[in-house]
């Protein structure tokens, strides 16, 4: 890992907090040349916990073979670059039955852990731009398309529609049977019986990654650079604002024992961790 304390600098420098803010990000180290990372995922590992880093490592739009995962610790150390190879434009990622899901424009890749293999490609009828995945605790796999505003349920590997007419729908969190989404610029509840609920709006731009923080609450990123804090009312605060420097937020990660956020800055080859406090 190399630090870049300019980075770091730039990022905290760039932040927003309101008059008697209740939180705020502290940058805690920066984890470089990582190609183009889109999304990060913290594993619990009994063991020794990591994160999982989706790199498209190229056009983001692109069945061009150059994308993978990288595998590293959660202080920011790469411990396998090239964790997995030969991926089209991986994007989000979730885990169900020990294997890590990964939406990959037009199917979905099933990875299994242990074997470090991929082991399936799920394809998704009619789908353009497979963007955030999510895994409930029954295991069923949610997965976005932001370019057809559907998302689509994946039960024992078998896909079908589960919503659509979801507008820009990209970011995904499973909260038990309900599922919140980033619709565009508004964060919305979907229900078992699939009625919308918008827990919040307002943001600046549109939605990228979501992380809950406790019950009702969220961390919510927008790929241009931007971290909001979501209150259970609503009401929501900008916690870092990197947009001048085109230090982009895309799909964050969270640890909730150390409450570390984890976010892929894109363009910047880098991925940055911060301190919630």
């Amino acid at each position: 890992m190399r630090t870049l304390l300019a980075l770091v600098t730039v990022i905290a420098s760039c932040a927003v907090f309101p008059a008697q803010a209740q939180h705020k990000l502290t940058p805690a180290w920066i984890a470089s040349d990582l190609p183009t990372p889109e999304s990060v995922l913290f594993v619990a590992d009994k063991k020794s916990p990591y994160l999982f880093v989706s790199l498209i490592d190229g056009d983001g739009a692109a069945a061009d073979g150059k994308g993978g995962i990288a595998r590293l610790a959660p202080d920011g150390e790469v411990l396998e670059k090239d964790w997995i190879t030969g991926l089209n434009a991986p994007k989000g990622m979730g885990i169900a039955h020990n294997n890590l899901y990964v939406a990959d424009l037009t199917e979905v890749v099933v990875i299994d852990i242990k074997k470090q293999q991929i082991i399936k490609k799920i394809p998704i009828a009619g789908a353009i731009f497979l963007n955030d995945v999510t895994v409930n605790s029954s295991g069923i796999v949610f997965v976005s398309d932001t370019r057809t505003n559907k998302i689509h349920r994946i039960e024992k590997d078998e896909p079908s529609l589960y919503l659509e007419n979801v507008s820009n729908a990209n970011g995904l969190k499973a909260i038990g049977s309900s599922l919140v989404v980033g619709a565009g610029q508004e964060l919305i509840l979907f229900g078992p019986d699939k009625k919308p609920l918008t827990l919040a709006k307002g943001f600046a731009q549109g939605i990228d990654g979501i992380e809950m923080i406790q019950r009702g609450e969220f961390i919510v990123s927008c790929w241009p650079g931007l971290i909001y804090y979501v209150y259970a009312d609503g009401k929501i605060q900008l916690l870092v604002d990197s947009q001048a420097g085109k230090i982009n937020t895309a799909d964050i990660g969270f640890d909730p024992a150390t409450q570390t956020l984890f976010v892929p800055n894109f363009f910047k080859n880098t991925v940055t961790a911060y301190q919630l406090e």
